[in-house]
């Protein structure tokens, strides 16, 4: 069985489109087999998108495992001067990504594998709707990884179902330095905030 986080899906190509209406735009974005939530926007997401509060208007934003760009093309319309990050492991969502951004006229995506973005870079804001389903041990690897570059004044948003484990997740984050609180809940997901870590706060 193929699973959206493979880096190369087997599954055979079944082009698609989605529509994401939001009350600030309206997308069409192509889908394909073996990607995240392909048939529709995934409810967790629209939520994320619907209740987060603007990004920053500049700087560098990461939309971590971007699918075929929901996330990322959202973060991009409404912050047209930063630089988005969009970047997943399954390598065909990354394809699909830059090409939706491409036809939405967002030149200011950057959509690529996980494993190429430079080192150097630290995010103003991240924006995530994690896969849980790759197990509790990688999604902790996977959020240290990340938010571990936030900017000194970043914020992280991420979108998490309650039966999946948001509250476990919400308490593991703060037992590990970063302050991170519910603020908002909406049909079983939540929305955790989680701001950097402290520079005096050592990694745990």
């Amino acid at each position: 069985m193929a699973h959206y986080f493979e880096e190369r899906p087997e599954t055979a190509d079944r082009p698609g489109s989605v529509t994401l209406v939001l009350p600030d735009l309206h997308l069409k974005l192509e889908t394909d087999s073996g990607v995240f939530s392909a048939e529709r926007v995934d409810v967790g997401t629209r939520i994320l998108l619907e209740s987060v509060p603007p990004p920053p208007s500049g700087g560098d934003l990461l939309d971590l495992g971007c699918g075929y760009g929901p996330i990322a093309l959202t973060m991009a319309s409404r912050a047209p001067e930063a630089t988005v990050w969009a970047v997943d492991v399954n390598r065909r969502s990354v394809e699909l990504c830059a090409r939706n951004a491409r036809s939405a006229s967002l030149g200011n995506v950057r959509a690529m594998h996980v494993d190429e973005v430079p080192p150097q870079v630290r995010f103003s804001a991240i924006w995530s709707n994690p896969a849980i389903r790759i197990g509790k041990a990688a999604m902790h690897e996977m959020l240290t990884r990340w938010l571990s570059r936030l900017a000194p004044d970043g914020v992280a948003h991420l979108v998490v179902q309650k039966h999946l484990g948001s509250d476990s997740l919400q308490r593991w984050l703060n037992e590990r330095g970063w302050p991170t609180e519910r603020v908002a809940s909406r049909s079983a997901y939540r929305i955790l905030r989680v701001q950097a870590r402290s520079q005096a706060d050592p990694a745990r």
